[in-house]
């Protein structure tokens, strides 16, 4: 099987969509809106994955946000090195690296977001893209989950990045890490250590992901340039209304770290979700539709984008 189509048994499989834009051959899933019409058009959210992830993450939220009753339109896709989304292996994988390439391929779609909802690394691509954006082509609202925003605090601040630096520039070390995921129990235990519990699909994909050496080293080669500082310097620039959710339960992100961001950002609020873990979108997603909801709301006085070229896509 191509090395960029999910596995027959992937979620949602038929909703996948592939093109090849520059150099990179992106992977996406794309719902309809449902019961829409010109009296209720629908608003278009896009769905950022955080690290390690792919679209399977929305498998949840994203037929819910589509439904009728919701009526979004709604654009997941596989971020650079990440899923079934191929990338160069010298492709610029840093913040505002990723945030270009994301917008080369929104423009290539003529597709403009209302709303953008992204989970912990997720949630900082959406700040840069809007920061790095026109403020024609912004949204009009995010939703951060268990975003990762602000450079990580103490010890493990010090040493994340000289420590992703080192990994991404071994050989050894996505094959490595691919073979020890593939160990009985190990994907499930890396899971749960997150504090989320999910179901087993998406134990599955997880398992699919991790053990594929192209996407380790994606995952590496992205964590080695991730550097928070520049976006902590202008996310006061960022003047639109932002829902931060907290999964109370999360252990990869304290839901103190979600929610300090909140003194910087002019227009945001934080909401803890209690029971919840990292994983909050893919262990309720209900409870994350509520805040997608109030932003699609808050979007809806905005003018209508312009009809997409979606259609044309392979």
């Amino acid at each position: 099987m191509s090395a960029d189509l999910p596995p027959p048994w992937w979620p949602h499989r038929g909703h996948s969509r592939h093109q090849q834009i520059g150099p990179l051959r992106w992977h996406w899933q794309q719902w309809p809106a449902a019961g829409t019409s010109a009296e209720h058009p629908p608003r278009r959210v896009l769905l950022l994955h955080g690290t390690g992830a792919s679209a399977h993450s929305w498998r949840e939220l994203a037929p819910l946000l589509a439904a009728e009753g919701s009526g979004a339109e709604v654009l997941a896709p596989d971020l650079p090195g990440h899923g079934f989304t191929l990338t160069p292996v010298a492709h610029d994988v840093s913040l505002p690296g990723v945030a270009s390439a994301l917008q080369t391929w929104l423009d290539t779609l003529a597709w403009r977001p209302d709303v953008i909802v992204g989970h912990s690394a997720g949630a900082a691509v959406a700040a840069q893209c809007v920061l790095q954006s026109s403020v024609a082509r912004r949204p009009a609202a995010l939703v951060s989950i268990n975003g990762a925003w602000l450079p990580l605090r103490g010890a493990a601040g010090q040493w994340f990045m000289p420590l992703a630096r080192l990994l991404s520039a071994s050989p050894l070390a996505a094959p490595s890490f691919a073979v020890w995921a593939a160990l009985p129990g190990q994907v499930r235990r890396l899971l749960r250590s997150t504090g989320s519990r999910i179901d087993v699909l998406g134990e599955r994909c997880y398992r699919h992901l991790v053990t594929d050496r192209r996407h380790v080293a994606g995952v590496l080669g992205l964590m080695a340039s991730w550097d928070l500082t520049a976006l902590q310097r202008r996310l006061p620039a960022l003047d639109l209304p932002v829902w931060l959710l907290a999964g109370m339960n999360d252990r990869t992100l304290p839901p103190e770290e979600s929610c300090r961001v909140v003194s910087v950002l002019p227009r945001a609020q934080c909401h803890h979700l209690p029971g919840l873990g990292h994983l909050a979108h893919e262990e309720d997603a209900r409870a994350v539709l509520a805040y997608c909801l109030k932003a699609a709301a808050a979007a809806a006085a905005r003018p209508l984008a312009a009809p997409s070229a979606l259609g044309r896509a392979a």
